[in-house]
């Protein structure tokens, strides 16, 4: 089994963290890890690189990563905080020729409205990048040697995916996931799923709520994500978790 190494490109929600014009004290905390741009994450095993989401931090997340490659990209869902980084993976489609998207058939066809340049290959402008559509529908695929899973999860009334690669399992965005789902994750070393804000939200989880979940779950560690300047300052928030569950932060990087 191929080990993984998951870094947090961005941990915030489609604000990002500080806010433009907010005054909120965590926005204008001098905390590193209170900064956060919009939710990604790398996931890289042997000479193998994945992006999970591919929002309007993108190219500054690349950089700051320093990724000279990738091999493809899963989109959760078709908002534009997971998506509007489209553009900027030119410099791997002029390495590559197309890099992999993977998708639901709604996202993809979001894709092509919303970047229609990208997929007229018929009068292709020679800058554009290129991509290689793949629909990711109910059953596992592989990704090199790994059988990645998708998970249907509810972004309040939309359906939208998260995806488990062996023992890690990549959730944001989420606000309910059925039985039959949760037990496609079980048994993982490394949950990745996220908490908006202590309040309730009509399309996130809270904390707790998602506390509740890894609570069921109990997967060896958890890692929470897409996180509002609401939920308070890192530092404070950490203090108050339960001992297997941290509060990410742009950068970090985890062993699975």
């Amino acid at each position: 089994m191929s080990n993984l190494k998951i870094t947090f490109l961005g941990t915030g929600t489609s604000q990002g963290i500080p806010v433009i014009n907010s005054t909120h004290p965590v926005c204008l905390s001098t905390d590193k890890r209170d900064k956060r741009l919009r939710v990604s994450v790398l996931v890289e095993w042997r000479n193998y690189t994945y992006v999970i989401d591919c929002g309007p931090d993108f190219r500054y997340q690349m950089l700051r990563a320093n990724v000279n490659r990738i091999d493809g990209i899963l989109f959760t869902h078709e908002h534009s905080d997971h998506i509007l980084g489209l553009d900027d993976i030119r410099p791997f489609s002029f390495q590559l020729g197309k890099v992999p998207i993977y998708a639901q058939q709604r996202v993809l066809d979001s894709l092509k409205e919303r970047f229609a340049y990208v997929f007229d290959e018929e009068n292709k402008y020679p800058g554009a990048p290129s991509v290689q559509q793949n629909r990711v529908g109910d059953e596992s695929f592989k990704l090199q040697n790994i059988n990645v899973i998708p998970i249907k999860i509810k972004h309040g009334n939309l359906p939208i995916l998260g995806y488990r690669f062996n023992d890690f399992a990549y959730l944001t965005d989420v606000k309910e996931i059925k039985s039959l789902e949760m037990k496609k994750l079980k048994g993982l070393k490394v949950l990745v799923i996220s908490a908006l804000r202590n309040e309730s939200h009509h399309s996130h989880l809270s904390l707790n709520e998602a506390l509740e979940i890894i609570d069921e779950l109990k997967p060896e560690r958890a890692y929470l994500t897409h996180i509002s300047h609401k939920l308070g300052f890192h530092a404070e928030v950490q203090e108050k978790l339960p001992k297997n569950v941290f509060l990410a932060y742009d950068e970090l990087v985890v062993e699975v």
